[in-house]
């Protein structure tokens, strides 16, 4: 396992000026992905079929063994709730996973993410490598219907299994907001009190 210092360099290397933004560059190169650095935050594309042999050797070789969460992303242009992109032509629809990886000795970490077709949802759990990803990748799969090949333990954490859908998808249809819309899209009741100092003043 590599050694790190906070500007996250591998004990080998002198040490430089090396940024962050640098660091997440050379992380992607030496791992065959793609580094974005965005708010002071490195995401790294990854192909979904490498996600699981990434993912270790970031946490072999990059000293990344702190698995902190997974999730997912729905990018779609069929939306229900909420405000679509600006774009709706330009969208590549898809779906996203995304862990973050970070290391125990200083604060180097990055986020991982891999794209998966609409209608092949399918990555590798991360299971073998993190004991801890189960439920990440059960909630990520109950609520985006995304599969997670290997998962020892794929079933529903929150919904009942009766239940049809995956609610975090931008196509779902919130039940309660077709009923009543989105706070902040009505006039919205004053604090209480909130007249009573109006009338003083």
């Amino acid at each position: 396992m590599s050694k790190r210092n906070g500007a996250g360099l591998t004990a080998n290397q002198p040490e430089t000026t090396m940024t962050r933004e640098e660091w997440a560059e050379g992380v992607a190169d030496r791992l065959g992905g793609e580094a974005i650095f965005e708010f002071d935050t490195a995401r790294i594309y990854v192909d979904r079929e490498k996600w699981l042999s990434t993912i270790r050797r970031a946490r072999d070789e990059e000293g990344l063994n702190f698995f902190s969460w997974l999730t997912g992303i729905d990018w779609s242009k069929e939306v229900e709730v909420g405000e679509g992109v600006e774009d709706v032509d330009a969208l590549d629809e898809r779906f996203e996973v995304m862990c973050r990886l970070s290391s125990v000795e200083d604060s180097t970490a990055a986020h991982f993410v891999a794209r998966l077709p609409k209608d092949d949802a399918v990555i590798d759990s991360l299971v073998p490598l993190f004991a801890g990803a189960e439920w990440h990748e059960r909630e990520a799969h109950d609520m985006f219907g995304i599969d997670f090949r290997g998962n020892p333990n794929l079933v529903n954490i929150y919904l009942p299994d009766q239940f049809v859908g995956h609610p975090l998808l931008k196509s779902f249809p919130l039940l309660t907001r077709e009923v009543k819309p989105w706070p902040g899209k009505v006039d919205v009741e004053g604090m209480p009190g909130a007249d009573e100092d109006e009338t003083d003043a």
